[in-house]
């Protein structure tokens, strides 16, 4: 898989994208991400990527041209599945839509900044909205990471134990159980006795129970 991410601020990427279980999936060549500072598609001589919105709005917009230059030249050298803008906007990023995004080959995400993105990028050029929660931030970056950790851990071979992500919170629309380790026993708090049972078929009862519990009480939306 290959990820472009374009953006403003490519210095907020570094860190988070180098870390961790995305390092270690660029490191065995599982996926490649590759980041894209827009300022070196602008025309501008002060490398500007945005400017006053029509009609008088407060803020400033992100211009159409260093986009569409940027996604062209990605598109030339390679057929993408998806162009993804991160807008407080898009449809809310879940499991099921990290897995579907997990089988896919390149990726592109847009993202956004100051006030927005000139209308005609969402029109013409992306293919799909995400958006991370109900709302806003200073830009897309930290959606786009979020995006991508999200995808790419699902990808074989990314995680050590691949078992672990299928048992994840949301992969069948639950909450995942309480979890524990050694010691069995500390200062009187004590781990469930059907955990050091050994009977696993009880064990898995016991954790889809405590599970469908959780739900209904902490995310009873799940559940319709």
């Amino acid at each position: 898989m290959r990820i472009d991410i374009l953006t403003v601020l490519p210095e907020m990427l570094q860190s988070p994208l180098n870390c961790s279980i995305l390092k270690r999936a660029q490191d065995k060549g599982l996926v490649e991400i590759v980041v894209h500072n827009l300022r070196e598609y602008t025309t501008n001589k002060h490398r500007k990527v945005d400017d006053y919105p029509f009609g008088g709005e407060a803020g400033m917009v992100m211009q159409i041209e260093p986009v569409d230059r940027a996604i062209s030249h990605l598109k030339s050298q390679r057929d993408y599945d998806e162009v993804i803008y991160t807008s407080p906007d898009g449809e809310q990023l879940s499991q099921p839509m990290a897995n579907a995004m997990s089988l896919l080959d390149n990726i592109i995400i847009l993202c956004g900044h100051y006030k927005g993105v000139d209308y005609r990028i969402r029109e013409h050029l992306v293919t799909r909205e995400i958006t991370i929660g109900d709302y806003v931030l200073t830009g897309g970056e930290m959606p786009a990471v979020i995006i991508a950790d999200a995808v790419v851990r699902l990808i074989p071979g990314a995680i050590g134990d691949e078992q672990s992500a299928l048992s994840d919170s949301f992969q069948d629309n639950l909450l995942a159980p309480p979890v524990y380790t050694r010691p069995a026993d500390y200062n009187g708090w004590k781990v469930p006795d059907i955990l050091l049972s050994g009977h696993q078929a009880k064990i898995d009862q016991w954790k889809h129970e405590q599970a469908v519990e959780r739900t209904r009480r902490l995310r009873p939306n799940l559940l319709k």
